[in-house]
């Protein structure tokens, strides 16, 4: 069939063709959001998964809607080269000047930039990777000091009223929340604490890694009553099947039933790997309705792309002593396993393998499901390191 019209879009982040399953959670997201901007007390949502479930999907779509509502919004990625402040300061700057469009500005709009160019010269000294241009004054009596806790939590009641006057809100959207250090996590936390208990319309709709939970909770004990914390996981069947059908049938093509079943087995229901199935259906197949053989083939294509992008990228960053670690988990399968059943394999002591348990975990590469056990972060992963690594 014709690849142009392909519909399917297996790409990091890239929206598919149909969000299925997902209306529930973005439902109750455009309640909070609602809430938060009449000046309601709502917690924050942290969007927790493996990778490929589609987090990072849904927080665009959250976001846009947002800004369908005309809500101030803030788009930031974590990055483990730039610090917290250096992300915030720019992406803070332009919701500012978002707020202030169409009227002149109002006081609480040049104390909301005065805040931040207070906040930006205090982190100076103590971030070295902040680049940001403010074309006024910081404030003469500011009292932010290099304190991240403090200067974020200031800087953010600055913003809560400005938005508060513009009976509108600020949220933010953070993607890969797990990779902020937990001094940061810290003050994050901190600072929209303060903003709640003030009542002020601004929050955070976030998502990260499964280990985000305890990150959370190890950076402020008190996070779990500013934040919920709902699992993206895996579709059910019936949603996988929408996924998968609905962008074909649109364009007059469907699928068999065996062609459907090979699909929705290999791909087991992730969102990322129901596109990298669909597209590669798509291209083989030479008419319509995609049979069970064109499903097989794709299978063949779809691992060989997997293994030669999501996930090479991944294992190309590992030291042999981490594949190793990794390799034998996967002897394990999919499920969690214990740090004993690892060692055992190793023929190691369980507390010979903790660092390297640490920084695989530091890696977003695994993360502990439970007290002393360990899975992957990476959906199928366990498959492609018996593949790759034979023994």
């Amino acid at each position: 069939m014709d690849p142009i019209l392909n519909p399917y879009t297996p790409g990091a982040g890239a929206p598919p063709p149909e969000l299925a399953g997902r209306d529930k959670l973005l439902n109750k997201a455009g309640i909070i959001l609602k809430r938060i901007t009449l000046g309601r007390f709502e917690r924050s949502l942290i969007l927790t998964g493996l990778r490929g479930v589609g987090k990072t999907v849904l927080l665009n779509r959250i976001r846009q809607e947002a800004e369908a509502a005309k809500i101030a919004t803030v788009r930031v990625e974590i990055s483990e080269n730039r610090s917290l402040p250096a992300l915030l300061a720019p992406a803070l700057k332009a919701a500012m000047l978002k707020l202030s469009r169409g009227k002149a500005a109002s006081e609480l709009t040049t104390r909301g930039l005065r805040a931040l160019a207070s906040f930006v010269k205090a982190m100076k000294l103590r971030y070295g990777d902040i680049e940001i241009g403010i074309a006024i004054e910081p404030e003469s009596h500011s009292f932010m000091t290099p304190d991240l806790d403090d200067s974020l939590s200031q800087l953010f009641q600055s913003l809560g009223a400005l938005a508060k006057e513009k009976k509108t809100a600020v949220v933010l959207f953070i993607d890969e929340l797990q990779v902020l250090d937990e001094k940061s996590l810290a003050a994050l936390v901190m600072a929209f604490h303060v903003a709640a208990q003030d009542l002020l319309p601004i929050t955070m709709v976030a998502a990260g890694l499964p280990q985000i939970l305890g990150k959370m909770g190890a950076a402020k004990t008190y996070a779990e009553r500013l934040f919920e914390f709902p699992e993206i996981g895996r579709l059910d069947h019936e949603a996988a099947t929408q996924a998968l059908v609905i962008p074909a049938k649109k364009l007059k093509v469907n699928y068999t039933e065996g062609a459907l079943k090979e699909i929705l087995q290999q791909s087991e229901g992730y969102a990322y790997f129901l596109q990298e199935w669909g597209k590669h259906a798509w291209d083989i197949a030479s008419m319509s309705p995609i049979t069970e053989k064109d499903a097989k083939e794709a299978t063949i294509h779809a691992v060989a792309d997997l293994d030669a992008s999501f996930f090479r990228v991944r294992f190309d960053q590992l030291t042999p002593l981490q594949k190793r670690y990794l390799r034998a988990m996967a002897e394990l399968g999919p499920q969690p396993c214990s740090s004993g059943q690892i060692a055992q394999i190793l023929d190691k002591k369980v507390t010979d393998l903790g660092t390297i348990r640490e920084q695989l975990i530091s890696k977003g590469l695994i993360y502990s499901a439970s007290y002393g056990e360990t899975t992957f972060t990476v959906p199928l992963f366990d498959a492609f390191m018996r593949r790759t690594i034979t023994e």
